[in-house]
């Protein structure tokens, strides 16, 4: 009776244990919103320490907010992690991802918590970085280009066709951009801004970080960028030099959010919580990602740029990350900029 007893609360614990294994097992459908190489990490960091199969696709942030409301009445996705968090903000808005409070959420820095409380728990920051750009030095030097340090120095006739910077459709770098100026110098004159520094402009890349990878291989002298994408390519050895613009510049916080009708929701929670953990975000740097970690204890990169050395405005994430204010800035961009693209 007793053996009998035992062998049954054994085959009964065994049971939940599996029961408990089988749920955390499966699969995650996953999408990145970062440069490809960290993603890549990310992906093979949480396979290694979960029974989780994780399918990523990687796509810039406007793109994968797109495609999360395409699919809202069908949801294919179950994370969204990383990329800027414009348009996180905006999915949580319009009811496209899930409120989710982390157990996490007491280790991370006061800007990643505003941003899951200003969202109402729908999104978290994982990360923050300033904008700014990065310019070819071997270019500069072989042209004679003088070093632009503000806004104002990239209108300078001699930088014809030598500038690149993403589409604000596309890519959630050149929204923040296109945001930082109308709150730096008012609507009408950011786009009067923009229309002079189309003269310069040679490409609209679809991705945030392209123009500074262009740079870099010397296809175009400056890629208006976030800086920590400028500093990762100084890192691999190329002639970069990363500047932060002198009348100021605004900042992404890159977030993560879990989408509403996830199939997957118990894994998307381990994602959620295993990002959010400090070692994990001490790794990014090995990904030559040097942005500003959002779990306090997270290691930071030596290399990161510095919020304290840059002169960064109060960027309006509740103001620029509403639908109806992007839809109508992009709408001008369109009609002002993009259509007149060269």
């Amino acid at each position: 009776m007793g053996a009998a007893h035992f062998a049954a609360a054994g085959l009964a614990a065994g049971l939940a244990f599996s029961a408990s294994t089988a749920m955390a097992a499966g699969d995650l459908n996953l999408i990145c919103s970062a440069d490809v190489v960290i993603c890549e990490q990310m992906k093979d960091m949480f396979e290694k320490e979960n029974p989780i199969k994780v399918n990523m696709v990687r796509l810039s942030s406007g793109e994968t907010y797109a495609k999360i409301r395409v699919e809202a009445r069908n949801p294919k996705t179950d994370v969204w992690w990383a990329g800027t968090g414009d348009p996180h903000l905006q999915a949580a808005s319009e009811n496209l991802t899930l409120e989710y409070k982390s157990p996490m959420l007491d280790q991370l820095q006061d800007w990643a918590k505003k941003q899951a409380e200003s969202s109402g728990y729908k999104t978290v920051g994982v990360y923050a970085g300033a904008l700014g750009w990065g310019y070819n030095t071997e270019i500069f030097k072989t042209k004679g280009y003088k070093e632009p340090k503000c806004w104002a120095d990239l209108l300078d006739p001699s930088f014809k066709g030598e500038i690149q910077m993403a589409n604000p459709n596309s890519s959630g770098t050149a929204y923040t951009a296109l945001a930082s100026l109308v709150q730096i110098m008012g609507e009408d004159k950011a786009f009067e801004y923009l229309g002079k520094l189309n003269a310069n402009i040679s490409q609209y890349t679809k991705s945030g970080s392209a123009p500074v990878k262009a740079a870099a291989r010397g296809e175009t002298a400056i890629g208006i960028v976030f800086m920590h994408d400028a500093v990762s390519q100084t890192a691999e050895g190329f002639p970069i030099k990363s500047i932060a613009p002198c009348e100021g510049t605004g900042y992404e916080i890159g977030s993560m959010s879990i989408v509403k009708g996830a199939r997957n929701l118990e894994n998307a929670k381990i994602w959620y919580d295993w990002a959010l953990k400090a070692d994990v975000q001490s790794h990014m740097k090995d990904a030559k990602s040097f942005q500003l970690p959002s779990n306090k204890s997270a290691e930071i990169p030596k290399e990161a740029p510095k919020f304290e050395d840059i002169k960064l405005i109060d960027y309006d994430f509740k103001t620029y990350g509403d639908p109806e204010k992007r839809k109508e800035l992009l709408g001008r961009w369109d009609t002002q900029i993009g259509a007149k693209a060269n």
